[in-house]
This record gives C-alpha cells, structure tokens and sequence, in this order.
C-alpha cells in the first residue's frame, strides 16, 4: 500500500509535487509554532492571539525564502549533503527574518527565545522529512523498475574509494551494493552506512547467501603485486570483476559508477613501474626537433605522447594511413590544449618510408636532430602472405631511412625492432632482424655520424593485431576462444612502458648497440584466455566441465608462428644504468657485404618475386628458419 501511494506520487507532475511540497511545509511551520510555544511555556494550552498572527506571518515568511533557495527544485529521491546545507541555511534566514518581524510589529506575549526554539525545531522536521521522504521514494522507485532485476554487487575495499563507491551506487538503475569486504581484520564486522564489512574469504559464502553476480575492486592505492593477488583470489568465483582506476585518476576524491571498468588484462600482466630516469627520457628530445615514422600506429603514437611530455622544440609525425595521422594529430593538439603546450609545432606528414627523396626533404626542411623508426609491417601471418611487400617496406623502408637520416646529419637514429627477430621463424621476423644489420652495418662504416640504436621487445598488450582484443571481443560474443596451441607462450608489456623503455635505450646507446627490454615473465596463452573468461564471470566449457559457458578450441599455429620467443640471439649480454634494459652484443655483417643483398631484394621486391626474397633471406641471415612454405598473393 505504502509503495503504490509512492508510485503514485512519482507519477505526478513536477508542479504538483512542488505543491504538496508547500503544503506539507507549512504544516510543520504550524506544528513547530505551536511546540515551540509548550515548550518555552512549559504549557499545553498556548495564547491563541500571537499564535494565529504568527501562523499567518512564518509561512509568509518561510515558502518565498524556501522557494528562492531551491529547497523546492532538489529531486527528492535524489536528495544529498548540498540540499541539506541548502535546507539549513534557508532556515537560518527563515528564523532570523521572523525574530525580526515580531521585535518589528511588536507581537505581544511573544518570549524572544521563541524564534530560535521554533526555528531548532523546523530545522528537525523539515530536514528529518526530506530524509524519510528521500528514503521512502528510494524504495518505491527500486521496486517500481524491478530492484529485484538490479545486479547484486559486493564492493572490495572499505577505504573512502569504496565508501564513495556504495554512496554513488545508491541511486543506481543497474547495481545494487550488498556487501562490502576488506582484509583489514580492524573493520570487518562494522557497518558504511547499511552495508556490513565482511572478511574477503566469506565471500564464497556470501555469493550464495546474497546472491551477488559482481565484485567491484575499489582499491586504487594498492600495489599492482597486491592488487594481483586479490584478483587472483577472485578468478575461480562465479563472478564478474570490475575495477576503480588507479589512484592518480582519482586525484580528485570523486568516484563515480561511469569510473568502473572491466578487469584489463594489463591489470594482471603488467608491473609496477620503475621510475624512469628523467634526464635519459629527455636527454634526445627536449629542445630538439623530432620525427616519428610509423606515428599513427600502436608503438608510434604512444612515442608521440611521450616526447610531447618532453617538450621537443618540434614533433614532426610521419605517417602512411591518412585515418591514422589524422587521429594522432588530433589527440596530441587536445592534449597541447590541456597541458598548456601550444607553443610546440606538430607536423603531419603522409608518407612511404620507402620514398627516399620524401624523407631526405623531410628531414632536412624540419632539421631533425632525433629519429624514432617505428614504422612496419609487424602482423606475421600478414607479412607471410606477402613477403615482397613485408621486404619492401620493413628493409628497403629502414635502409632509405637510414641513409636519409645520414645525408641530413640526423643526431639519433632509434629502430623499433622486436623479439621475432631472434632465431626467426617467419618472414616478419628475417625483415627485422635484417633491418638491425643494416643499421648495424652503416654504423660500423659511418662512426662519427648519425648514432643508430636498435630496442628488442616482445608484445605489447592492445597493440592492433593483439591476441587480448581478440579474446575479449570473443568472449563478448558469448565464444569460442580461438588459441593457436595449448603450449604457446608469449611476454607482454603494456604500451606506454614499452615506449618510455625505448626512449630512454636510445638515449644510452653507442652507435650500432642493439638493447633489449625486460618482459617479465612469460604468460601461457591458455591461461590468459581462461582468466579473461574467469574475471568475466564465466567457466570454461570442458570435458571436466561440460555444463561451463564458454569453450576454448585450438586452431593451430598461424603461418610463421613460434611456441615461444626470444630476446637474444646469442647469451652474450650486458647490463645498462636501467635495469629492464640490457645491451646485446652480436655480430653483423660489413656494409660491403651487405649492399649486394640488398640490392637483391629491391630489384625482387620491384618484380614481385617472392621466390627469391625467400632465397635471399635464408641465404643472409643464418639463423632464420622458415616453418612454412613460401607464399605471395600475385603469384599463389
């Protein structure tokens, strides 16, 4: 009964609410006029002279002043702190403009403590009936859209993150806070408002009891090592995990229900960051005019954001898609805009790294000191369905870049190589590695002019061609996810690490190094997919487990793919002033003996033929070991 009268109220129009609104507080100004007068009389037969020409005078007073201040404006199923200081300050007035109007019309047997006493008084009541009113609104509104249809939600961690988080959760259409948990023994069994703090391993338990579908991490100042192990303490609950973002995205003490996010894989693979080394990451770029090729794609763009930060005298970005340069540019202006770094010229420039005179003018016009080589074809099953083009762009690109760097008296030259290119397997790979002999022999040949350096590293998560995206996108459609071999294994680190790894490596390099980055420990792509699966709420569907919700099946290794990877080639490596950099030390070929081969694979590359590119690869480099046979789109 008393939810269908709610309802009904709900239903109303905004006027008519406001009205019942009015009339409800000029009831309790009346009922408070006369309290205040038993009270201060000690009597409950009060003068009815000045009582009725104050029953007159206070709601005169009392609505405009309500209405002025907004008391009748405030939602009141959504009533908070603000319209409650906002309610008291309008008494405040309210009380003090009628002690003024009694001295003024001189009311008699009117005690002058009557007004404070009657104002105390309205205070309790107006501002106790907009509690119960929210409070009662609230209820019927929850059962009105189907509070039985809200998502159940246990938030983890008791701080002032997950105390905002519940407070945020309370006007929710979509979850339902019912329990919070923390492992600080100190506050469970206490009470945020209704909800109990339990111990984190009742949680089984409580899942059951309360029917919680959803764990909402709110522990941002926690330690990722830390933050890891919870996370993996919920992975085998029948649950889905969503997080706060980290702390310094909560510099501002808000928290809202648009801040959660769904576990990223990066919050499980990636480390707690070593702080870089300032003078290293500006060390080739602040004050110096700088370019990026290959800036619009995944590697590329985040170098782009992070020499920004480093106040380069100019950014210039180079680029063949015409979409992806057009993004980057855009994003990094809006970040000029709120940074305050204007002042700092961004170049687009659409371009092949192939196109030699293009480059040497680009260079040259804009006097780059310090150039990041990221551009390539990196996707190996792509590159092995066309070598020519892999060849083309990925050697003759470097090669070109190379020589218009030297021509134009480029200070730093810095390849963006990768773990494939070690013991390759695959075309992608033999490109890179060559593309590392050819900087390493115009090194040898040209000492004292431009300092080329080469960065190794392994996957990076959400790069474009990323097996994460795949995953979740599978696992958004309900399955199967598509893993290549029960066995494989490969390292990962987040982009904006890899990236600050790069620009500090190519800062301490001597002309020809080759560095490698730190990538952890190796993961088992079957166990990432199936925590992606676990921290989404769902179990995998097996012979163990027919009844799970999601399979897992295996395709077979693509075109050139390897079990695993490798950083080196060989174990002779040294350590830097980094400590997830290390210097390799390997041989190479003498530009003399490099130059026939490249002018091979440019004159096979021109003919299309993907024969001979594949010969000459095996013969140049020793270590490379194709796992399938030959293959190129002209000529299958």
């Amino acid at each position: 009964m008393k939810h269908s009268l709610g309802t009904k109220i709900l239903a109303l129009p905004r006027l008519a609410k406001q009205a019942i609104l009015i009339f409800a507080d000029i009831l309790i100004i009346e009922l408070s006029l006369w309290t205040a007068f038993a009270l201060r009389l000690d009597v409950l037969s009060v003068p009815h002279e000045p009582l009725l020409i104050l029953a007159f005078v206070a709601p005169t007073l009392a609505v405009p002043i309500f209405y002025r201040l907004g008391l009748y404006h405030a939602i009141m199923r959504y009533i908070g702190l603000h319209a409650l200081l906002a309610i008291g300050k309008a008494i405040v007035l309210y009380a003090t403009l009628l002690a003024a109007a009694v001295y003024l019309i001189g009311i008699p047997q009117v005690p002058r403590s009557i007004a404070p006493i009657h104002g105390l008084l309205v205070l309790l009541f107006i501002g106790g009936s907009r509690v119960l009113a929210r409070h009662w609104l609230l209820q019927t509104a929850n059962i009105q859209q189907g509070k039985d249809r809200r998502r159940r939600v246990a938030i983890y961690g008791a701080g002032l993150a997950g105390a905002q988080l519940a407070a945020a959760l309370a006007h929710s259409r979509e979850l339902l806070p019912v329990a919070l948990l923390d492992d600080n023994s100190a506050l469970q069994g206490k009470h945020i408002g209704a909800l109990k703090i339990h111990a984190p391993t009742t949680l089984p338990a409580l899942i059951e009891r309360l029917e919680i579908s959803e764990i909402l991490l709110a522990v941002p100042s926690l330690s990722r090592q830390h933050r890891n192990a919870i996370i993996a303490r919920l992975e085998s609950l029948p649950v889905n995990v969503r997080i706060l973002p980290g702390v310094a995205e909560l510099a501002q003490g808000k928290v809202s229900i648009s801040d959660l996010r769904e576990i990223d894989i990066e919050d499980l693979l990636g480390r707690d960051p070593v702080a870089p080394d300032a003078k290293l990451l500006s060390q080739n770029i602040a004050g110096l005019s700088v370019m990026v090729t290959g800036a619009g794609g995944s590697i590329g763009a985040e170098l782009c954001r992070q020499i920004l930060a480093q106040n380069p005298a100019r950014l210039v970005l180079y680029e063949l898609s015409e979409f992806s340069l057009y993004s980057i540019e855009q994003e990094l202006l809006a970040f000029q805009r709120t940074h305050g770094t204007t002042g700092i010229p961004i170049i687009p420039l659409l371009g092949s790294v192939c196109d030699a005179s293009r480059l040497k003018l680009a260079l040259d016009h804009f006097a780059i000191q310090t150039l990041f080589h990221a551009a390539a074809y990196k996707h190996v099953p792509m590159v092995e369905k066309n070598p020519t083009a892999g060849v083309f762009n990925n050697v003759i690109g470097t090669w070109r870049c190379a020589e218009a760097a030297l021509a134009t008296n480029v200070q730093s030259f810095v390849l963006i190589s990768t773990d494939k290119a070690v013991r390759p397997t695959n075309t992608m790979g033999a490109t890179k590695r060559l593309a590392e002999m050819v900087l390493q022999a115009l090194a040898a040949l040209h000492p004292d002019k431009t300092r080329f350096t080469m960065v190794r590293f392994g996957n990076v998560l959400g790069s474009s061609g990323s097996v994460i995206p795949l995953f979740r996108e599978q696992i958004r459609r309900g399955g199967p996810i598509t893993v290549t071999d029960p066995n494989i294994i490969r390292y990962f680190m987040t982009i904006p690490e890899a990236a600050q790894l790069v620009i500090q490596a190519g800062a301490m390099g001597k002309d020809g190094e080759v560095f490698v980055l730190d990538m952890g420990e190796p993961v088992k792509i079957i166990d990432l997919a199936k925590r992606m699966a676990h921290l989404s709420g769902l179990s995998i569907k097996d012979e163990s487990n027919p009844d799970g919700d999601i399979e897992i099946i295996f395709t077979g290794l693509r075109p050139g793919e390897k079990l695993y990877e490798e950083l080196l080639i060989g174990d002779n490596v040294s350590p830097t002033q980094h400590p997830r950099v290390q210097r390799a030390n390997e041989s190479f070929m003498t530009w003399e003996a490099l130059l026939p081969v490249l002018t091979s694979l440019l004159e096979a590359s021109h003919n299309q033929d993907a024969e001979k590119v594949r010969e000459v690869l095996l013969d140049t480099i020793i270590e490379f070991t194709p796992q399938c046979g030959n293959v190129d789109l002209l000529i299958s």
